[in-house]
């Protein structure tokens, strides 16, 4: 299977536990994450206005109520503006509370395509080591090819802790990204 058709199953299994998708282009279309929600009912999308800091804050109080939640930042370069509450919540709410909350969110992200448009450098930047660097509880999974991404959610899905996937937009398109 291609880049977008392992992106869609992997919505599909999020979709069969109960996830909730959150954010840009979650119900309506403008980026091709969009296009891998074909099968998820609208029922389980809640699109958000460009306020990447309050996104991440309310899928962090879902979680915390016990939604599960799957939040979609379209550029890594917008997941920045959360940083916040990235780095100094949803990274350490559990050790803050002795254990007593542990916030699971998955995130879905994209370093944006460079062809057959350049979008600029505010829609392209790679920042997974620097959040690595930054989060000590939250894992950054980059998903370098098509064969990464099943067993990546898999394990996303799996785990206790918070997951960060980070797409490249030119996979989907089939073209190099290296």
């Amino acid at each position: 299977m291609n880049y977008r058709e392992e992106m869609c199953k992997a919505m599909n299994l999020l979709r069969d536990n109960g996830y909730l998708f959150v954010g840009q282009s979650c119900k309506y279309y403008g980026t091709a994450m969009f296009s891998t929600l074909k099968d998820v009912p609208i029922s389980q999308r809640k699109e958000f206005m460009v306020a990447e800091d309050f996104q991440l804050g309310w899928s962090i109080g879902q979680s915390l109520v016990g939604k599960k939640v799957c939040s979609l930042f379209p550029r890594m370069d917008f997941l920045i503006s959360a940083s916040d509450q990235l780095v100094n919540h949803l990274d350490k709410i559990e050790k803050l509370s002795d254990g007593e909350f542990k916030p699971k969110v998955i995130i879905r992200t994209s370093v944006g395509s460079k062809t057959p448009i350049n979008p600029g450098l505010q829609h392209v930047g790679d920042y997974s080591k620097e959040i690595r660097s930054m989060c000590k509880n939250i894992k950054v999974i980059e998903l370098y090819s098509s064969e990464l991404i099943a067993k990546s959610y898999k394990n996303a899905l799996e785990s206790d802790k918070s997951t960060i996937l980070v797409e490249y937009g030119e996979l989907y398109d089939n073209v190099p990204i290296r």
